[in-house]
């Protein structure tokens, strides 16, 4: 019986040196990294979530809340970085798109010409690193109705 013990907790600290030795040879960088295909994807999902939270707001309180790009720069090839569960701004309107993402969060509120709110939600990625973003983005209109996804330079 203790044999067994031993040889199973001997296998598993072996195979974790294995795999952590293994990390830099596979790229690994402590960040995940999303194929553009997924990246797309959460982003198309992410800004409607965002802009549901936007409007969720806005119903309850009566106002839309701009919240300044996050997490800057924009993420670069697919890499994951960390987004703080305890953002201000998007904790207050209930935005949480996980501990971590692969896209800066954007949401720009403001009067249109004739005084009716022009709410645009935005998630952008630097796909292939040129410094050129794709752009997904959502509109609000003065009923709180959301527009189809616009997507402007996808893959970029």
């Amino acid at each position: 019986m203790r044999l067994g013990v031993a040889v199973t907790v001997f296998l598993a600290v072996a195979m974790s040196c294995l795999y952590i030795a293994y990390l830099p040879i596979m790229g690994a960088s402590g960040r995940s990294r999303a194929s553009p295909e997924r990246v797309a994807n959460e982003a198309r999902v992410q800004v409607l979530a965002l802009c549901d939270a936007v409007q969720a707001f806005r119903d309850e309180h009566g106002d839309y809340v701009p919240i300044a790009p996050y997490p800057a720069p924009v993420p670069r090839h697919g890499e994951g970085v960390p987004f703080p569960q305890d953002h201000e701004d998007f904790h207050r309107i209930g935005f949480d798109p996980g501990p971590i993402v692969h896209l800066q969060y954007e949401v720009r509120a403001e009067e249109s010409p004739v005084g009716e709110p022009e709410v645009s939600c935005l998630a952008r990625v630097d796909e292939d690193g040129d410094g050129l973003n794709a752009v997904y983005r959502v509109r609000l209109d003065a009923n709180g109705m959301t527009s189809p996804v616009e997507v402007e330079r996808e893959g970029e």
